[in-house]
């Protein structure tokens, strides 16, 4: 029997277990979204290769693959005991569900420069200045100690060129790692990164780091260092994880972002979708700016009537959620808040933000169990 069998179960049919011959992940042909994943087709062929494996062999491109919070940890725990320059990338529309925080830890003393993608989704208000240094105050309130901050567009390559010209200057000749959580973009990062940066033709190769299923992705950058890819953390703060596919592209912003501005009353309720939910309790009449995928649909109606509308429509007026992440989508929770000062951001991970242009009011909100809302200095 060849080292790389043994019995086991592949699709729900006992056979001799495969491992791939790029990257050494067990063989599945059920899933094709989990890492793996090879057509049933193709299972007699000489040399069994993943899905993932075939796209970069034949077409020189990243596919970001999702693994375990341990599976992560134990990977990425490895770069401790080297010496290179670590790539920290986080969703702006995301940045605590996307932010990994125990990678101090894990990386040890090598230095970090931490990106924020999608900033071409951003209003054109935005003053990137204030949101490089909240990104820079809000790490280190995370334990993350930073070299510095840069925004980026990977899909459009907004920022990559400064970026490319600081990872030279800080790496100084060593290794360079990508890490991030699920649906931060970092494929789309690192095929921005080959397209750009190395000028080599099928630049990729593959490699693991022994001990491991499935190991970083090796895009050599010259003669003695590589850009090494990383699987994806799964970080259950994200609402992606409770999402479904049709619901999620309906929330991901795909262009520029335009503020809905709503003048509220006191006892009124904003509903974004049925996915939030944000009470005006007590104040003077004021505006508040949504910032939310613009496909996103919000409803205003008075907080006496709230719970009953939410129970009676959410899937139908309000939605998303619709059917298939009602099944997933954990019961909303609250959480009272009393702001004093105005130009306020009250964040809903994954979703957007409203900003409370005035002070001294409170307000309600609610979001899914086990994704927190947060509070920041408004950045716009």
């Amino acid at each position: 029997m060849d080292e790389k069998e043994r019995d086991g179960y592949l699709g729900g049919t006992k056979v001799n277990e495969l491992y791939c011959q790029g990257c050494g992940i067990t063989i599945q042909s059920e899933y094709e979204d989990q890492p793996g994943y090879v057509p049933t087709s193709a299972l007699n062929k000489e040399q069994v290769i993943c899905k993932r494996c075939f796209r970069l062999k034949h077409y020189n491109e990243v596919q970001d693959v999702s693994f375990t919070d341990d599976d992560f940890l134990k990977m990425i725990s490895q770069i401790r005991n080297t010496k290179g320059l670590i790539i920290k990338l986080v969703d702006l529309f995301d940045f605590n569900g996307s932010f990994i925080t125990s990678l101090q830890r894990l990386t040890g003393e090598n230095q970090i420069l931490l990106v924020g993608n999608k900033v071409d989704l951003l209003p054109k208000s935005t003053n990137k200045n204030k949101l490089k240094n909240w990104m820079k105050q809000a790490s280190k309130e995370l334990g993350l100690t930073i070299q510095d901050v840069f925004l980026i567009s990977a899909t459009k390559g907004i920022g990559m060129e400064a970026l490319q010209a600081a990872i030279e200057d800080f790496r100084e000749g060593k290794d360079v790692y990508v890490v991030g959580s699920t649906n931060v973009g970092k494929s789309t990062f690192i095929n921005r990164l080959i397209s750009t940066s190395t000028g080599i033709e099928d630049a990729i190769t593959t490699s693991y780091f022994p001990g491991t299923t499935l190991g970083f992705i090796d895009i050599p950058l010259d003669k003695k260092a590589s850009l090494y890819d990383t699987p994806g953390v799964i970080n259950r703060h994200q609402m992606v994880h409770y999402m479904s596919e049709k619901d999620l592209k309906i929330i991901t912003p795909k262009k520029e972002i335009k503020p809905r501005v709503y003048q509220l009353n006191e006892n009124q309720t904003l509903f974004v979708g049925g996915m939030a939910r944000f009470d005006f309790e007590k104040g003077e009449r004021q505006s508040f700016v949504c910032y939310f995928a613009n496909e996103l649909p919000i409803h205003r109606t008075k907080l006496e009537n709230a719970t009953d509308l939410y129970e009676r429509h959410v899937g139908e007026m309000l939605s998303p959620p619709n059917e298939a992440t009602l099944e997933m989508l954990p019961p909303l929770e609250s959480k009272t808040i009393r702001i004093k000062e105005g130009k306020t951001d009250i964040v809903f991970p994954g979703l957007g933000w409203i900003t409370v242009t005035d002070g001294d009011i409170t307000i309600t909100v609610h979001s899914p169990k086990g994704v927190p809302i947060s509070v920041r200095n408004s950045f716009i």
